[in-house]
């Protein structure tokens, strides 16, 4: 299954001509393409599938889907990382 996670905009940059940044998934955080979010920034919030933002959201949406996946199973564990191939959980 693939998954899009939300994550918490920490910094945006700019690297190999492209508009990046560090992302905050729950305490995990990872370096994603903000390309395609060209209004995005620090503090907001971004669903992201294979280490692409494809859509901004609010904090509570965010939340919401964290729960969600947490109660799912999805975020447990030491195998799940954000940004990984199609965002699913390893194994």
């Amino acid at each position: 299954m693939c998954l899009a996670v939300p994550g918490r905009i920490e910094e945006v940059y700019e690297k190999d001509g492209l508009r990046m940044g560090r992302l905050d998934f729950g305490g995990v955080v990872k370096e994603v393409c903000l390309e395609y979010l060209p209004e995005a920034g620090p503090g907001d919030y971004a669903i992201v599938h294979v280490g692409f933002a494809i859509s901004k959201l609010d904090e509570e949406a965010a939340a919401q889907t964290l729960e969600a996946l947490r109660e799912m199973g999805e975020l447990d564990g030491p195998e799940w990382r954000p940004g990984d191939e199609d965002g699913a959980p390893a194994g």
